[in-house]
C-alpha cells in the first residue's frame, strides 16, 4: 500500500525543476508511505514519476519504487492478493525474481500479458506504468474503485495523483472551481466520478485504464464494469430458484471465505473493524473459525443513545474469542479532528462518518499496519432502509394517484398545517425537508429518478437558491432500470456511485491518513460476480434484509447478539454542534466572508442559519456540508 504521483510536461522549457517539483508533490503524501521514497525522471520528455511506500508486503529494500524491468517503469499503490499464484505461472513462462512483493509481479505479468494481465488481478489498485519505447504512460484502476487516482490534463501538462493535494506542488497547476461537482457535493455530500472539485481534474472512474500516448493524446478504456455484472447477474438470478436454500448457504459461505483468507495476505500485523453489524460479525466469524490465535478487532462508540454500536461489538467479538479494543469517542476528539478534514480529504467531503472512521483507525493503527471493512454487503445484500422505503413509495398505485394532491401543497403550506397538528401527530424530525423529498420521489418518472431524489440533501432549487447554478447528473442509462427489479437497480446505483466516491473515499482517506492499510474483502470481484445472481428473495425476504447472509452468520453467532435494526455508522453531528460547535457555524457562514468569498449567496446561507438559530427544524447535513466546503475553501483556496 502507498501512494503514487507523476506528470509529463509536454511544453517542459526548463522553468523549473523536474526532480524538486516531482518530490514536493509525492511528500504531500509522506502520511501515506512513510517507509520509503523514489522518483524517475526521463527529463527529455517531460517525465517524473514519485512513490511513497508503506511497506506491507517485503519489508526489504526490494520492495523500493518506481521499478523498472525492461522498457516498463511502474508506481503503484495496493495490493494484489493473488500475486503468489501468479507468480507461479509467471516462473513457468521463464521470468524470475528477485524480491517477494507482489509489485514485481504485477510488473512482469504487465510485461507478459500487456494489460490483459489486469483480468487474473484480485485486490486493489492503482498504477501508473510508462513504456520507455512506445513513449506512452497507462494509468489503471481496480475494478471497484478502493484505491484513488486523480488525473489533470491543460495546456500541454498531464498530472496524476492518489490524492489531489499533491497537484498543489506542481507550478503550473490552474486551481479553479468546478460549479458542477460543487453541485453534486451539495446534493450528495460527496463527488461523484469522474467529477472532482476543480475543472480539468478528473477522477479515473473504476475498472478503466487511461493511456497517454507520446503525442499528449487521451484515451480510455474500461475492462470491467459492475453495471455488466448486475445486468449479467439478473439473467442468471432465476436458476437459483430452483435450488435449496441450505445449499446456496453452503456456496457462498465458501465464496466469501476464500475472499476473506486472501485478504490476510501480509507481512505485518493484520486486524479488522468490528461494528456488531451484520457484515463485521460475518467477516470476523469466518477469519477466525480459521485463525489459531484470537484475530485482533477494533470498534468505536458514543456515549449518546441510538448512535453506540460498541456495545453490540463488544458482545460479538467475547462470543467469538476474539481479542478486542474499543474506544469510546467524546465531542471533544471530534473538535480536535474537524479542523484536520481539509487535509485528510482534499476536496469537500460530507460524509460526518468521517470522523469515527478516523478515530477507529487511529486506535487500530496502534496495533496493527493493516485493517479488514466489511464495506459493500449493504449494497449486495439490500441492506440500506432506504431501498425498501423507495421501492414502496415508486410502487404504490395509491400514492400515484394522490401524487397530483401533494404537488399542491407546496412545502411550506404543509410545515405550516404540521405545526398546527402537531401534538396529535407523530413527532419527525426535519418535517419540511422530509416532505419536499417526498413530494420529489412522487413526482419522479421512474425508479432511477425517484432514488436518485431520495438521496439528495440540497434539492435541486435549493442548490440554486445558494447561487450554484450548473447542474451535473450521474450518468447512469434509463433503460437499464427495466432490465432488473427495482431493489436491485438501486443496489447497482450505489456500487455506482456512493460506495466508490463516498463510503470507499472515507476509508482511504481515514486509513492511509495515518499510514493504515485498509482491505475491503467484500469487494472481491469473485463475491460480486456471485452475489449479482442471487435472485432478490434471497437478499430480502418479506421486508428482511440480508436474509441468506444472516443464515450463514447464524451457524456462527447468536441471532440475538446481531438481530436488530440497521443503524448507520454516524456521529451525533446535531447534539454536538448545538451545544459545543455553534461556533463554527457562526465563523465558516458569516454573511460578509460569505459575500467576500463569492461562492454561495449570501441570502441562500442566511435562510439556513437563521432556521438553526431559531430551532426550525433545519436538516444538519446542510449546514455541515457548508461547513465543509468552507474550512476546504480556507485550507486549498
Amino acid at each position: 500500500m502507498c501512494r503514487i504521483a507523476g506528470f509529463a510536461d509536454f511544453a517542459f522549457n526548463g522553468g523549473y525543476d523536474l526532480e524538486d517539483t516531482m518530490a514536493a508533490m509525492r511528500d504531500t503524501m509522506l502520511h501515506g508511505g512513510p517507509d520509503d521514497a523514489g522518483l524517475f525522471l526521463e527529463k527529455e520528455k517531460g517525465l517524473a514519476l514519485g512513490h511513497r511506500r508503506l511497506s506491507i508486503l517485503d519489508l526489504s529494500p526490494l520492495g523500493h519504487q518506481p521499478l523498472a524491468y525492461e522498457n516498463l517503469v511502474m508506481v503503484y499503490n495496493g495490493e494484489v492478493y493473488n500475486f503468489r499464484e501468479i507468480r507461479k505461472e509467471l516462473e513457468g513462462k521463464g521470468y524470475s525474481f528477485q524480491s517477494g512483493s507482489d509489485t514485481e509481479v504485477i510488473l512482469k505479468a504487465l510485461h507478459a500479458w500487456g494489460f490483459e494481465a489486469v483480468r487474473k488481478f484480485r485486490g486493489m489498485w492503482a498504477f501508473a506504468v510508462w513504456d520507455r519505447q512506445t513513449k506512452c504512460l497507462t494509468l489503471c484502476r481496480d475494478r471497484v474503485g478502493v484505491k484513488p487516482l486523480y488525473w489533470y490534463h491543460l495546456d500541454g501538462l498531464f498530472m496524476f495523483s492518489s490524492e489531489l493535494k499533491a497537484f498543489h506542488r506542481h507550478p503550473k497547476f490552474r486551481k479553479q472551481i468546478d460549479e458542477k461537482a460543487l453541485s453534486l457535493f451539495l446534493k450528495y455530500g460527496y463527488i461523484t466520478s469522474p467529477y472532482s472539485i476543480f475543472r480539468d481534474v478528473f477522477k479515473l472512474e473504476p475498472g478503466h485504464f487511461l493511456v497517454l500516448d507520446q503525442n499528449g493524446q487521451i484515451r480510455k478504456e474500461k475492462y470491467w464494469d459492475i453495471e455488466d455484472v448486475f445486468l449479467r447477474g439478473a439473467q442468471a438470478a432465476n436458476g437459483f430458484l430452483k435450488r435449496a436454500e441450505q445449499e446456496i448457504a453452503l456456496e457462498l459461505e465458501d465464496v466469501l471465505a476464500e475472499s476473506f483468507r486472501l485478504r490476510l495476505v501480509s507481512d505485518v500485523p493484520v486486524g479488522v473493524f468490528l461494528s456488531g453489524g451484520i457484515d463485521s460479525s460475518i467477516l470476523c466469524a469466518l477469519l477466525q473459525k480459521e485463525s489459531p490465535q484470537p484475530i485482533k478487532t477494533f470498534s468505536i462508540g458514543f456515549h449518546e443513545k441510538g448512535y453506540d454500536e460498541a456495545q453490540f461489538a463488544k458482545k460479538v467479538a467475547a462470543y467469538l474469542g476474539t481479542e478486542h479494543t474499543e474506544f469510546y469517542c467524546t465531542p471533544r476528539e471530534a473538535l480536535e479532528l474537524i479542523p484536520r478534514l481539509p487535509e485528510l480529504y482534499d476536496e469537500p467531503f460530507g460524509d460526518s462518518s468521517a470522523i469515527p472512521t478516523h478515530l477507529v483507525s487511529i486506535l487500530a493503527r496502534r496495533h496493527v499496519k493493516v485493517s479488514l471493512s466489511a464495506d459493500g454487503g449493504d449494497e449486495q445484500f439490500a441492506g440500506y432502509t432506504r431501498y425498501q422505503m423507495v421501492n414502496r413509495i415508486h410502487g404504490s398505485s395509491l400514492l400515484k394517484i394522490a401524487a397530483p394532491c401533494f404537488g399542491l401543497i407546496s412545502p411550506d403550506v404543509a410545515f405550516s398545517l404540521y405545526s398546527f397538528l402537531k401534538p396529535a401527530l407523530p413527532k419527525w424530525a426535519n418535517f419540511r425537508d422530509r416532505y419536499s423529498k417526498f413530494r420529489n420521489v412522487l413526482k419522479a418518472g421512474g425508479i432511477l429518478s425517484s432514488y436518485d431524489e431520495a438521496n439528495k440533501y440540497f434539492l435541486d432549487d435549493e442548490v440554486k437558491r445558494l447561487g450554484i447554478g450548473a447542474d451535473a447528473g450521474h450518468g447512469f442509462k434509463m433503460e437499464h432500470a427495466g432490465q432488473m427489479d427495482p431493489v436491485s437497480f438501486m443496489m447497482l446505483y450505489d456500487m455506482k456511485t456512493y460506495l466508490p466516491d463516498d463510503i470507499l473515499v472515507k476509508v482511504d482517506r481515514a486509513t492511509m491518513g495515518i499510514a493504515l492499510e485498509g482491505r475491503e474483502p467484500f469487494l472481491d470481484h469473485k463475491i460480486l460476480e456471485y452475489t449479482s445472481t442471487l435472485p432478490l428473495p434471497l437478499k430480502n425476504r418479506n421486508g428482511a434484509s440480508k436474509y441468506i447472509l444472516k443464515e450463514v452468520l447464524y451457524k456462527y453467532v447468536p441471532r440475538s447478539l446481531v438481530d436488530r435494526p440497521k443503524q448507520g455508522f454516524g456521529i451525533p453531528v446535531y447534539e454536538w454542534f448545538r451545544a459545543d460547535m455553534k461556533k463554527l457555524y457562526l465563523e465558516y457562514l458569516e454573511p460578509e466572508r460569505v459575500k467576500r468569498e463569492g461562492i454561495f449567496s449570501p441570502a441562500g446561507t442566511g435562510i439556513l442559519m437563521d432556521d438553526y438559530l431559531a430551532n426550525r427544524g433545519l436538516n444538519h447535513h446542510k449546514l455541515w456540508f457548508l461547513l465543509v466546503f468552507q474550512m476546504w475553501f480556507e485550507r486549498w483556496m
